[in-house]
């Protein structure tokens, strides 16, 4: 078993003094799609779930369960059918700036630069054209991408892509960073540099970090905490805190080998396999 220093389950919240302040609430959360013919489906529901500022939560759970549902609806994509959901206080009642995304497929315009994507929310909400072009240049550095501010879309690899859809998230300054999936395309090396850059950027900016992932080892490498779901309707089966794992999580450690076969095993079950 592993150290229960090291990881464990939540069964019950830590004493309040001991609780950062929670910046996305939960409570009785449903959400269903209304079908065209037959029965409604219910994507997730009865999820309770409090995250505090500066975690990185990793969604795990078999496909169907509800990861991007609930995603999309702490985006403000989609309304609660049931429940409550908040965000630093505040009821989630649309899609808002303090709340920035990355998508798998990118979701760059191909007619402007590098830099004029990064630019696109800040121009959107009347930012100065010096102090866009300063805050881009900014997270271009961030993302290691300042010597490409000119270049289009078409001229980059899928990882420079990924880098500019992170850099764009981040540069309204969203307290939340929403992924989904945002490195499943990518080759291995790719998806594992894109990794550690993710948790560089993290530590360095202390971003409240949301992230969708069927891959069980990402989810070990990056989490600081994570969260599996059940098979439809979604709900929250495993909360697993790794409070001191240390980093960089090495996948050939016991650790980190025995968490992944505990993961396996729960989604595995939840999938019915």
């Amino acid at each position: 078993m592993l150290d229960a220093a090291l990881l464990h389950r939540t069964v019950a919240p830590p004493p309040a003094a001991l609780q950062a302040p929670a910046l996305i609430e939960c409570q009785g959360l449903r959400h269903t799609y209304a079908a065209r013919s037959g029965p409604d489906v219910v994507a997730i529901e009865q999820v309770d779930l409090s995250i505090a500022a500066g975690e990185l939560v990793c969604l795990l759970g078999p496909s169907g369960c509800g990861k991007t549902t609930l995603l999309n609806m702490v985006a403000g994509f989609l309304p609660p059918t049931a429940g409550r959901l908040r965000v630093g206080g505040q009821d989630v009642r649309g899609p808002s700036p303090d709340r920035g995304v990355v998508f798998q497929d990118y979701s760059l315009f191909p007619w402007l630069t590098v830099q004029g994507n990064v630019e696109f929310g800040l121009r959107m909400a009347g930012v100065p054209a010096g102090a866009r072009a300063a805050t881009a240049q900014h997270h271009l550095t961030l993302v290691g991408l300042e010597a490409a501010a000119s270049r289009y879309p078409f001229e980059l690899s899928g990882g420079m892509k990924q880098r500019v859809a992170i850099a764009r998230a981040l540069a309204t300054d969203p307290s939340v960073l929403l992924m989904d999936e945002p490195f499943a395309a990518l080759d291995a090396m790719t998806r594992a540099s894109l990794q550690a850059q993710l948790l560089d950027i993290q530590a360095r900016t202390r971003k409240t970090v949301l992230f969708v992932t069927h891959n069980i080892g990402e989810a070990i490498v990056l989490g600081s905490r994570i969260l599996v779901l059940s098979a439809r309707p979604g709900r929250i089966v495993e909360d697993i805190r790794l409070d001191g794992l240390a980093r960089p999580r090495r996948r050939s450690s016991p650790e980190f080998n025995r968490l992944y076969e505990r993961l396996a095993a729960a989604i595995g079950a939840e999938a019915g396999e």
